[in-house]
């Protein structure tokens, strides 16, 4: 296997690995006390993780053990879809058909429009930031279901979350933080409300019990009685959400 290196900073290094249709980017980490390989299905690139000390051809030696689960697991990667106009896209768990509609000064930046034939996302502004502009309203939409209801569960299941946080997570849809602080993932706001629900819920459980053990599920059942249909949804379907995207 034939590669080429260029250095991006002391603990971090793209590859171009001939025979590979996607980046690979080599990942130094101090708490890392092994080489370990995963495949981001939000940018669809191969990331190896090191330790400091580990060199550059141990890691290509590593990737290329296991370019087979490599390739299989980009394989399974749905299609990409573009942010275009005309493109169908889900939006709280409903499908939308975008239509980019210019400059307009009496409109929103989105506007979420009924139509006989199903929803439309209208979006405003210059065609070449259209996409962008879309993602970011999403990312706010994302962010204020996310805060209504994490504050709901917070409230009954009595606990205190520091802050959230919305990212463009690539392996996890919720991640809670020991000092409180909880993040998901914008495209929880692509699902349905049931989904997006059931995720804040589990986050604010981990306020109380930092595990995965039977008092935490029991919190989070208490607080989400439709958990079980929510995870089949995610298990079934989660992996088609990150298809979506802003595209170069």
């Amino acid at each position: 296997m034939r590669s080429s290196a260029q250095q991006v900073g002391a603990d971090h290094q793209d590859l171009t690995v001939a025979g590979l249709a996607a980046p690979v980017e080599i990942r130094r980490h101090p708490a890392a006390r092994r080489l370990t390989v995963r495949v981001s299905p939000t940018r669809r690139a191969v990331i190896v993780t090191m330790p400091m000390r580990c060199g550059l051809s141990e890691a290509n030696r590593f990737l290329a053990a296991h370019l087979d689960w490599v390739r299989e697991h980009l394989d399974k990667l749905p299609a990409v879809t573009p942010f275009a106009d005309g493109t169908v896209i889900p939006f709280r768990g409903a499908l939308h058909t975008l239509r980019f509609v210019g400059p307009q000064r009496l409109m929103k930046v989105v506007e979420v429009v009924a139509t006989e034939a199903g929803g439309e996302l209208h979006v405003t502004g210059k065609a070449e930031h259209a996409a962008r502009r879309l993602k970011d309203w999403l990312i706010a939409e994302a962010r204020a279901d996310l805060d209504a209801r994490v504050q709901w569960h917070a409230r009954n299941l009595r606990l205190r979350p520091r802050r959230i946080a919305v990212r463009d997570q690539a392996t996890r849809w919720g991640s809670c933080s020991s000092n409180g602080v909880l993040s998901f993932s914008w495209r929880l706001v692509l699902a349905p409300s049931l989904v997006l629900d059931y995720v804040a819920a589990h986050e604010v459980a981990h306020l109380a019990e930092m595990n995965h053990g039977p008092r935490f599920w029991e919190l989070v059942r208490m607080t989400m009685p439709r958990m079980e249909e929510a995870r089949l949804w995610l298990r079934g379907n989660g992996a088609e959400l990150h298809a979506y995207d802003v595209v170069s």
